[in-house]
């Protein structure tokens, strides 16, 4: 049944009120240089944050057997982060309405040189719509969201009718396994919203991700005798190469899986990371590069690492050196299959509904082809996951920004979503 209008009113301009101190909020978040293996300090905070609005509390460590186990998990390595899991739940008084999950992630990408931003990277700034930092749309805006869309019932002395579980994850920018442990914990809802900057929109179907890395040993000479030696950072090269076909080859398999055929370059590879030798003057003995490509729902990620692995053996073989040199290839990192989400779900109506009050306008959804954490609970719970968050600017690059207008209208959503799908008893 939809909200009453007086009450869906009442929950508008909580949203309103609240708002000042939630872009207060999104900007202390955005001061912790949260990196990959560097969260603990935020999610401290968030503990803290959660445990004063009345949250039973938990906090746990990632499970490396657990997560190997599992057909979802990804590869760790030695950057793998150590930082712990929080969860925030909300127990009604009486289980009336449907319950649910409420995820966001606290890492965040390097922010490369600080002189190439406008502002400095972890000090945000808010310049007319926009809040500029690392992090400050990707995911901090949708991290404070999910706490301010509760707090706005909470300031008109209503609570949710259902179990609410408020997760803060990591390693959602590497592995994907901070939400896949939750998963392992036993942590299940009748659906799950993660407000990740996709638009205003739902998305509908999302690519899977692998990392691995590639690693090219040479033979060393002095530069005056180069032709003798062997330089690993060349045939590094000639392998790239090999990738981009492989690259161009999946992109044309696009039109065997729905909501991509659209799309001139879903599958994108990345060489993100290379470096080898060790002296300008010696032929280098040495290369590693570090590399990331999508792949189809549907694909397992083993499937594809094995073509991975074929595409690079069978260049090396008609490689002159690298037939008598194979390079090695590893996998480590993000090794997480894709999804679609299929419409027509219960929660997904009521997003639109909720989308509609907020900004007056209908509900969209496209494909992205990136990962998302709502992979897990697509795939693995098999229930609604729903990935629907602000619009932004330049994530993962200089000068990331986040629109507090579009963040506002997506926090009124979420609050009028809560309170249609868990329904509201007083405080």
């Amino acid at each position: 049944m939809p909200l009453d209008p007086a009450l869906r009113q009442d929950i508008v301009a909580s949203v309103e009120a609240g708002f000042p101190e939630q872009v207060a909020f999104t900007q202390a978040l955005v001061r912790f240089p949260s990196l990959r293996g560097e969260e603990h300090a935020i999610q401290d905070f968030v503990f803290r944050e959660l445990k004063a609005r009345g949250f039973a509390m938990e906090r746990f460590a990632m499970d490396r057997e657990a997560i190997e186990r599992h057909p979802g998990g990804s590869k760790f390595s030695d950057e793998h982060s150590q930082a712990p899991i929080v969860v925030g739940i909300h127990r009604p008084r009486e289980e009336k309405g449907r319950s649910l999950i409420l995820q966001h992630h606290v890492d965040v990408v390097p922010a490369g040189p600080a002189d190439m931003w406008a502002t400095r990277p972890f000090e945000p700034v808010v310049r007319g719509d926009w809040m500029l930092g690392r992090g400050a749309a990707d995911m901090k805006a949708g991290a404070a969201a999910n706490f301010f869309a509760l707090d706005a019932l909470r300031r008109i002395r209503l609570q949710p009718a259902a179990t609410v579980y408020l997760q803060s994850v990591v390693e959602e920018e590497s592995t994907g396994n901070g939400a896949l442990m939750t998963h392992l914990r036993g942590y299940r809802a009748d659906a799950v919203l993660i407000p990740e900057p996709e638009e205003e929109k739902l998305v509908r179907a999302n690519t899977g991700v692998l990392w691995f890395q590639i690693e090219v040993r040479g033979h060393p000479v002095h530069v005056r005798e180069m032709g003798a030696g062997a330089n690993a950072i060349d045939a590094a090269y000639r392998i790239v190469g090999a990738l981009r076909r492989l690259e161009t080859e999946w992109n044309e398999r696009r039109s065997a899986y729905p909501h991509f055929e659209g799309d001139p370059h879903p599958i994108n590879l990345n060489v993100g990371r290379i470096e080898g030798g060790d002296w300008a003057s010696s032929v280098p003995a040495w290369c590693r590069m570090d590399c990331r490509i999508a792949i189809y729902p549907g694909v397992a990620a083993a499937e594809a690492a094995r073509e991975i692995e074929v595409a690079v053996a069978s260049f090396a073989r008609e490689d002159r050196f690298l037939s008598n040199n194979p390079p090695r290839v590893a996998f480590n990192g993000f090794f997480a299959e894709g999804y679609v989400l299929e419409p027509g779900s219960g929660a997904e109506r009521v997003l639109a509904e909720a989308h509609r009050a907020a900004t007056g306008s209908e509900l969209q959804s496209f494909m992205t082809a990136g990962y998302l954490d709502t992979r897990v609970y697509a795939l693995y719970d098999r229930v609604p996951a729903l990935c629907y968050g602000p619009i932004s600017k330049n994530i993962h690059g200089f000068d990331e920004c986040v629109s507090l207008g579009s963040v506002r209208r997506v926090t009124t959503a979420m609050a009028l979503f809560v309170a249609e799908w868990c329904g509201v008893e007083p405080i």
